[in-house]
């Protein structure tokens, strides 16, 4: 009778700690997506910016539908984050980045509304935008931050760098594309306090070579290899901005890396 007893509390015992490391790996799988959604929300918004940029010079329907996409694909990731349960930020720093996000939704309609009626944008609504995309970001950096310590997830140095790296071109790209592409782009450069384009290449360039420093093989060094040379091929223009330089082969080449990025992130995932 002893012994059975001693063998239903041992199964009890076994099966509670399943049913815990069951939950901890949930828990872990929850706050890597979250983390995800947090990236994908960072990167699409600056692709909207970036789009915008374009669209305030051309005012094309094109350009437009690109501005809609970065700006929907940001808005499901940010009603991912809403609705997660991982429990990594406060209600609070949730909401706190939503409402940055509807007032940057906002900003980019009536700066939308301002190149129709008008044919062109207005410089403080235009500024106004660029800031606020700069702070929205800042802001969704220090939570990334905040929600990968809660998470309790050992970050992946190579993962990091890949996402961080993609912001960081995502950026640049918004940036090149408001000095290049708006009508009053002597005067309008972007977010008042951004860091100079030429700074933000050589942090790429320390990203990069931490994201290639590791082993790499097959599908994943094809990808690193593929942004390495897209990057060889437009570096220079960011380092030394040139009006002359063809505005639209850095904005493709750059979306190329974001794309590339994004894939070894993919492949990275899946092999942790």
């Amino acid at each position: 009778m002893k012994d059975a007893r001693l063998r239903i509390q041992s199964l009890i015992a076994a099966f509670i700690l399943l049913a815990l490391t069951a939950l901890s790996a949930k828990a872990q799988e929850t706050g890597a997506e979250f983390l995800s959604d947090l990236h994908d929300f960072r990167v699409n918004n600056y692709l909207a910016l970036d789009a915008f940029y374009n669209f305030s010079a051309t005012g094309d329907t094109e350009t437009l539908n690109r501005i809609v996409v970065g700006i929907n694909n940001s808005n499901d990731a940010m009603n991912s984050v809403v609705a997660s349960t991982s429990g990594v930020l406060s209600e609070q720093q949730v909401e706190e980045l939503n409402q940055a996000f509807d007032q940057f939704k906002n900003l980019m309609r009536g700066n939308i509304n301002e190149v129709r009626d008008r044919g062109y944008p207005d410089l403080r609504l235009m500024a106004d935008l660029a800031n606020q995309a700069l702070n929205m970001n800042n802001l969704a950096t220090e939570l990334y931050s905040v929600a990968q310590e809660g998470s309790g997830i050992k970050a992946d140095t190579r993962i990091e760098s890949a996402r961080s790296a993609a912001v960081v071109m995502a950026q640049m790209m918004a940036r090149y594309a408001a000095r290049t592409h708006s009508s009053v782009s002597q005067t309008f450069q972007g977010a008042s306090s951004e860091v100079p384009l030429d700074e933000q290449a050589k942090t790429f360039d320390q990203l990069l070579s931490s994201l290639r420093a590791g082993s790499t093989n097959g599908e994943l060094k094809a990808a690193l290899d593929d942004v390495a040379s897209k990057w060889q091929f437009i570096r220079g223009s960011y380092i030394n901005y040139n009006e002359n330089n063809v505005g639209f082969v850095i904005d493709r080449y750059s979306k190329g890396i974001i794309e590339g990025l994004t894939n070894a992130i993919d492949l990275l995932r899946a092999s942790a």
